[in-house]
């Protein structure tokens, strides 16, 4: 089984991401902050291939024993992630949630607005894929997450990187609530006059 994350934005607090389980979407994920040099519970891990075993001892493994006694294995870990150990798949909603681990969710708020990032119903999310997810490692098939991010997937010839008309996902960000923000006064004037 292959599990794919595609990281679709990794900001100051957090990274926006979404999960595929051979090759179809099943949830989104939220991560720490991608960054070159590690701060202990504040990075993301780095991008790669990881196989996926079951971590059968620990706080977590107690906790969701309990937790999920109707599903659980063993926790989902990520196999020889450099300077990182207990990699996990796991519930949570914010960065505060995780300390380099992916948690996984229903819903996804933008992280531009949203600091800490947001991954909404995230145990219904881990309930609906942890059982597939688990099954394959239980049953011996080699389970593998790669982890790339979204530009890593763009074509060439599909993107205008190399151009000089290149505006970022930001700058349409900034612009939009600019306008947005035209448009609330605009719509405030009319309230106080009448136009015919």
């Amino acid at each position: 089984m292959k599990l794919k994350l595609i990281r679709i934005s990794s900001q100051k607090d957090s990274t926006n991401g979404i999960l595929l389980i051979d090759d179809k979407f099943v949830c989104y994920t939220l991560e720490d902050e991608e960054r070159a040099n590690k701060i202990y519970a504040e990075t993301a891990i780095p991008r790669g291939t990881y196989k996926i075993k079951f971590r059968t001892e620990g706080g977590f493994h107690n906790k969701y024993k309990s937790k999920f006694s109707d599903i659980h294995k063993g926790m989902l870990e990520l196999q020889d992630v450099p300077n990182f150990q207990y990699i996990l798949i796991h519930v949570g909603n914010t960065d505060e949630d995780t300390a380099g681990c992916i948690l996984v969710g229903d819903s996804q708020e933008n992280n531009y607005t949203k600091k800490d990032g947001f991954v909404g119903s995230s145990t219904l999310a881990y309930r609906r894929i942890y059982p597939v997810i688990a099954k394959a490692v239980e049953s011996g098939e080699e389970v593998s997450i790669e982890i790339v991010g979204i530009e890593d997937l763009i074509k060439p010839d599909l993107c205008n990187h190399s151009t000089a008309d290149f505006v970022s996902g930001k700058e349409v960000f900034e612009k939009l609530q600019d306008i947005s923000g035209q448009l609330k006064v605009i719509n405030a004037m009319m309230l106080n006059r009448r136009i015919e």
